[in-house]
Formats: structure tokens, sequence, C-alpha cells
């Protein structure tokens, strides 16, 4: 998380991002790109950002030098560059660092919560006219992303599924069977929280859509709120545009069923399907 080390430095020095990209020799939107790791890093650009940041202890620049070579090195969702645009290749690395996932979902079952066949259905829905090897691809993808989950050093997931979400037919009938039983059968992990916002709650505090909270290990690092729209991506890192989420995502939990409620209710909705 280079990019965020070097906002949380230049802001403690109190310099603007035009500022900060003139001593570079860049622009300000440059700088903005850097510290949201949207853009590769070059190593005498990171030494004058931190000789400017008044970095000079021999350590501190190394370890954060080293950083540079890190996030250089491609992950391993780069090799499915052809069909991740370039929007969301940033989300899968920011997904693959965090340390707590928050989601709300209104239209599908989450991406880290989908079996094969759903994901299959939902990429298709999206991509009508990929040929079946890119639609294998998309699929692949986010099985592989599932991993993590079960990893003993892997991320906490919070979810809430809109109840809209678990009753529409993605797939068809056996394809939303299957789903909901895994759904049933992944909420017993210990490091997921399942919740489903039921109709019969009317309006509540996430009406302007999905959104997901990214938290990461490290306690110098600020949240980030992903927000996904038809051909593109909001990233927030900014804490008054956090805030609000965070608000809205602590009103859903409240809001939703409990753990207990959310097995009954899935029960239902098998039974109906």
């Amino acid at each position: 998380m280079l990019g965020a080390s070097l906002r949380r430095l230049r802001e403690e020095r109190g310099l603007t991002r035009e500022v900060a990209g003139f001593h570079i020799r860049a622009s300000e939107s440059k700088i903005s790109r850097m510290e949201l790791g949207r853009v590769g890093f070059k190593t005498r650009d990171v030494e004058d950002l931190l000789t400017l940041y008044g970095v000079h202890d021999d350590a501190e620049r190394r370890g954060l030098l080293e950083m540079v070579r890190e996030a250089n090195t491609p992950g391993w969702w780069h090799k499915y560059g052809e069909v991740l645009p370039n929007w969301f290749v940033t989300y899968v690395g920011l997904e693959e660092a965090a340390s707590v996932i928050r989601t709300y979902e209104v239209q599908f079952v989450p991406g880290l919560l989908q079996t094969q066949a759903y994901a299959r259905a939902v990429v298709q829905l999206g991509y009508p006219d990929a040929p079946k090897a890119e639609i294998e691809q998309r699929v692949h993808l986010r099985m592989q992303r599932q991993e993590r989950l079960t990893d003993k050093d892997g991320p906490r997931l919070w979810a809430v599924v809109d109840e809209a979400a678990l009753r529409r037919p993605i797939g068809g009938g056996a394809v939303m069977r299957e789903q909901l039983q895994h759904l049933l059968e992944v909420a017993t992990l210990p490091n997921i929280t399942l919740q489903v916002m039921p109709f019969r709650f009317g309006m509540h505090a996430a009406e302007g859509g999905a959104f997901t909270i990214l938290r990461f290990p490290e306690s110098d690092l600020s949240d980030v709120v992903y927000v996904e729209q038809l051909w593109g991506a909001l990233y927030l890192d900014k804490r008054e545009d956090i805030d609000p989420y965070l608000t809205a995502m602590e009103q859903l939990c409240v809001e939703s069923t409990t753990p207990g409620g959310t097995a009954e209710i899935l029960g239902e909705f098998l039974r109906e399907t």
C-alpha cells in the first residue's frame, strides 16, 4: 500500500498534490493516481517525494523503496489482463490486501460468495456477445478471488444482501437452489457474516445502491470505499467521503437479519425455489 503511505506523508507535511507533482515534474492528477495505486511507481519519483516529505531515515526510506518493487510486481490477477477492465484491476489488488471486506449488494449475490454456475450466468448477462473462452476466464478469476476466504490469514467478510438479489432467478431454478444452499454453508464459516435486508423493512440506509468498504491491516492506511458503475468505478479514500458509507453500513447491519434469521430466510427461499 505504497500509495496510501505516500499520501499520509504528504498530508502530514501539509502539502498539496499540486506541489508534490511539481516537485517530480508531473501533474497533480499523477500524484492522485499514485496515491490510489492506479499507476506504476518509478523509484526516482518516490525518492524525490520522500525527500520532499522529510523522510531522511535510511531504514524508513529503504522500507518504502522496497515497496516500489513490490508494487510494480504483477499480482496473480494480472494474467487475466485481457478480460479485466483497468478500473477493476485496482479493486482486485485492494481486495487481495484487505483484512476486512464489508459489502452491500442489491442486484446479485456478492462475487466472493457466488457459485461457479451462478457466476457464469451473471457474466453471460454482462457480456452476452463474449466468446465462451472469455466467459470462462472471467468465471475462473471470480473463483480464484474466493480462495483467500478459506486461507488461515484470509479476510473477514461481512456481507449484507438485499432480498431482491436472492429472489431474482439468475441462471434458472437449479442454479439458484445451488446458490442459496451455498450461502447457507458459507454463512457458517467463522470469518463470514451474512445478513439479508428483507423487503419488509421498506426504505433503508443504502437506497443509493451497492458498495464495498475495504479495511487494511496497516493502522495508518485509510479505508477505501468502492462503488461500481456501469463502465467504471469510484474509489473513495477521504474521511469525509468514507464516513457516510460507514454509517450506512452500520445501519444496514442493525436493520438486517441476525445470523439465525439469515439461515431461516434462506431456508424459506430454498423451499420456494
